[in-house]
């Protein structure tokens, strides 16, 4: 049974986190989901920049999840990108032993609090090769994150191969709006401008969060219950584009 205002934990990394207006145009995905979500559902937004799932359990947010969580919420599990870090100890995980390891802690905290999991990949880096496709940025950790899904039966939303997808379809040009790449003096935060393929713009923070919304969606319930019914219209669209 869905609560009156469900609530989605959402622990992750700077693609994630919420942004004020310091670093404005840059935008995370839990403040694009907003926009898809039904007025009574609550985010509350645990995704802190640089973090791995290593330093986000070493700094005990994990803990923080697990006493956010009631009976029926949601939680959404959404790390990668800093647990590729192999310089940085404090950070880096082996993909096939400690970052797997780390991903069913996760899942154990949603199970302790009788909530709902979900695993998404990590978006993709726009990073395009001579042959105009991307680059594969991300290594085993979207595979193994395929995997444990799999194996206990968790709902997953592949966003790293739909972003990867919809970035291909847009172009080296094009998509650089989705991307924190711009001229020196459009924005008073930047002032000399900025090149990051990885961090996004409130468009890349709508698109991107859009493609997580249609894949709750088309979970079904209890995750669609989250969304607003327009969001299905939003599918059957994409769904004739791609035809």
């Amino acid at each position: 049974m869905i609560p009156e205002h469900p609530q989605i934990v959402w622990a992750g990394d700077s693609t994630v986190a919420l942004n004020h207006f310091k670093s404005f145009p840059q935008t995370g995905l839990g403040q694009g989901l907003q926009l898809y979500l039904k007025q009574s559902v609550l985010l509350l937004n645990l995704a802190v920049n640089g973090r791995s799932t290593k330093s986000f359990i070493d700094e005990q947010r994990l803990a923080d999840a697990y006493f956010a969580l009631n009976e029926n919420d949601f939680l959404f599990i959404q790390f990668g990108h800093n647990d590729q870090k192999a310089a940085d100890p404090a950070r880096y995980t082996d993909p096939q032993s400690e970052f797997r390891d780390n991903l069913y802690k996760f899942l154990r905290v949603a199970e302790g609090r009788k909530a709902h999991p979900v695993f998404i990949t990590p978006v993709t880096r726009r990073s395009f090769g001579p042959d105009g496709r991307l680059e594969d940025t991300m290594g085993e950790y979207p595979s193994v994150v395929r995997s444990v899904a799999r194996e206990t039966g968790t709902p997953l939303i592949d966003l790293y191969k739909r972003s990867t997808a919809y970035v291909e379809q847009l172009g080296p040009e094009a998509s650089q709006l989705l991307y924190m790449n711009f001229p020196e003096g459009l924005y008073p935060n930047y002032p000399d401008g900025l090149e990051d393929n990885t961090h996004l713009t409130v468009e890349g923070a709508k698109d991107f969060a859009g493609l997580i919304a249609d894949e709750l969606w088309q979970i079904g319930d209890p995750y669609r219950a989250l969304l607003l019914p327009e969001v299905e219209s939003r599918i059957r669209k994409y769904s004739l584009q791609e035809q």
